[in-house]
């Protein structure tokens, strides 16, 4: 298999696992489901029925704290589906990509951020970060 499609199949299984917790879930589940049903009808519904399930592990990993492990997991197991598909059925790759480049700004917004931050304080002074939300309460 030529190395631009395992590329294009290790991004869509990112991009499916990254997607499994998001607003945009359905409409990823939908288009991979899609794409199965016209490169190969008889595992489609097989296929969305296995979507739901990994997503319903990654939704409860997160709630157990084995999120990390579960989400490369799944990333492992989709880039796989997707690869062999594509050794399958070269000719689904111009579609997939297609797919891939309509999410993409869900997979942006959705991926994982890094924030670094620093602070320096003297004297009597304070310093207040937050990744994210911040409540201070002084008296």
């Amino acid at each position: 298999m030529e190395a631009q499609l395992i590329d294009l199949a290790r991004a869509a299984g990112a991009a499916v696992v990254t997607l499994m917790a998001t607003d945009a879930w359905e409409r990823t589940r939908d288009g991979v489901v899609a794409l199965w049903r016209r490169a190969s009808p008889a595992r489609a519904d097989g296929v969305r029925i296995e979507l739901d399930a990994a997503r319903d592990d990654l939704l409860a990993s997160g709630e157990d704290g084995a999120d990390d492990l579960t989400e490369q997991e799944l990333c492992a197991e989709w880039t796989g589906r997707v690869r062999r598909l594509l050794g399958e059925r070269p000719e689904v790759a111009a579609e997939l990509r297609a797919l891939l480049a309509d999410l993409d700004t869900e997979v942006r917004d959705n991926a994982p951020h890094s924030v670094q931050m620093r602070a320096e304080a003297s004297g009597s002074g304070r310093v207040y970060q937050a990744g994210r939300d911040q409540k201070i309460n002084e008296r």
